[in-house]
C-alpha cells in the first residue's frame, strides 16, 4: 500500500496501532473517547513531547508512557483540548445573573462549580457576574474551578491574560476588573485580587471515583465536556453531580450537549440549562 504524503512526511513514525494504544489509554485515564477523525489532531499534540523527550517514534513513547507514572499526567494535558474565551455562550451567564438576584437572600453562601475551567476565562467570567450581581467586589459567594490539565490550572491561577483576550468586554468591566500591565508587564492584564479570591482551583479529574469536593452547589458549569465521553459515561457522571446541586440549582451544559434522554435526572429550563427532575431532588447536596 502506498502511504499518505502526510504519513511518509511526518517527523516520528505514527502507526495505526500507535493511534488505537492511545485512544484506550485517554480513555482509561480520562474517560475520553477520540473518533477516528482525531488521529493527525493526536499527532500534532504528542509530537512535543517526543520532542521533549528525544524520542524517536511513537510507540517508543508509548513504552515510556506505561514505565513512567509522571509522563501519565503530560499524556493527558497534552490531548486536553481547552479552547475557552470570556463570557463565551454569554446567554449563561444572563441566567447565572438572573438566579442570583432572585437568591440573594438566602442565608448561604452562593455556591458554584466550573468543571472544566481551563485557563481561567470561565470561572472568572463567573465571578464578575455575580460582583455586578451583587453589585459589590466581595460578594457572597464561592467559585470553585476544576480541570484535569495541571497546566492550565497554574495558567488560570495566576489570572494574567494577554490583552486580545479581553479585548472584547466592555471598557467599564475591563476598569472595574482589570489591572493592565506596564513595564515588562506591557501587553498583558491581570484580574484584580478581589475576584481571584473568590475562585478556588483544584485539580479533578471527573472519572475519578471520589471529588475532592462536597455538595451542595447552587450552580454547576460543565459546559462543553460531556462531548468528550461515551454516553454511558455521560449519563454516569451528570448522576453524579446531580448529587451535588440544591433542589432548586441550575445545571449548564454546553452547546452541544444535551440530556433529553436523562429526564430522571434533569429537565430543560432554559438554552442548555437544567434544573434536577422531581426524581432528583431527594439526592441533592450529598457529599460524593
Amino acid at each position: 500500500m502506498v502511504r499518505s504524503r502526510v504519513e511518509s512526511t511526518r517527523e516520528f513514525n505514527y502507526r495505526d496501532v500507535d493511534f488505537e494504544r492511545i485512544k484506550v489509554i485517554i480513555y482509561r485515564k480520562a474517560g475520553i473517547h477520540l473518533g477516528d477523525s482525531k488521529k493527525q489532531l493526536v499527532y500534532s499534540r504528542l509530537a512535543r513531547r517526543l520532542r521533549a523527550l528525544h524520542l524517536q517514534d511513537f510507540a517508543t513513547y508509548l513504552t515510556y508512557l506505561e514505565q513512567e507514572p509522571a509522563e501519565q499526567e503530560e499524556f493527558v494535558n497534552a490531548l486536553t483540548t481547552n479552547l475557552t474565551a470570556f463570557f463565551r455562550e454569554s446567554h449563561h451567564f444572563t441566567i447565572l445573573a438572573d438566579y442570583a438576584k432572585q437568591h440573594q437572600s438566602r442565608a448561604h453562601r452562593l455556591r458554584v462549580w466550573c468543571a472544566a475551567s481551563s485557563t481561567g476565562e470561565e470561572p472568572y467570567s463567573i465571578a464578575i457576574t455575580l460582583a455586578e450581581a451583587f453589585g459589590r467586589y466581595d460578594p457572597p459567594v464561592d467559585i470553585i474551578a476544576s480541570d484535569i490539565d495541571s497546566n492550565v490550572l497554574a495558567e488560570a491561577s495566576r489570572g494574567v491574560y494577554s490583552l486580545d483576550r479581553i479585548e472584547a468586554l466592555p471598557l467599564e468591566q475591563k476598569k472595574q476588573f482589570f489591572l493592565r500591565g506596564k513595564g515588562s508587564n506591557a501587553g498583558k492584564a491581570k484580574v484584580i485580587d478581589q475576584l481571584r479570591r473568590l475562585v478556588e482551583f483544584k485539580k479533578i479529574n471527573l472519572l475519578d471515583k471520589h471529588w475532592p469536593l462536597q455538595g451542595p452547589f447552587d450552580v454547576i458549569f460543565c459546559r462543553n465536556v460531556m462531548i468528550y465521553f461515551d454516553k454511558p459515561t455521560q449519563m454516569a457522571l451528570l448522576e453524579r453531580m446531580t448529587r451535588l446541586l440544591r433542589p432548586d440549582g441550575l445545571y449548564i451544559a454546553g452547546h452541544s450537549e444535551s440530556f433529553t434522554q436523562a429526564t430522571h435526572l434533569v429537565r430543560l429550563v432554559g438554552k442548555t440549562t437544567y434544573h434536577l427532575a422531581s426524581t432528583a431532588d431527594e439526592g441533592a447536596g450529598h457529599e460524593i
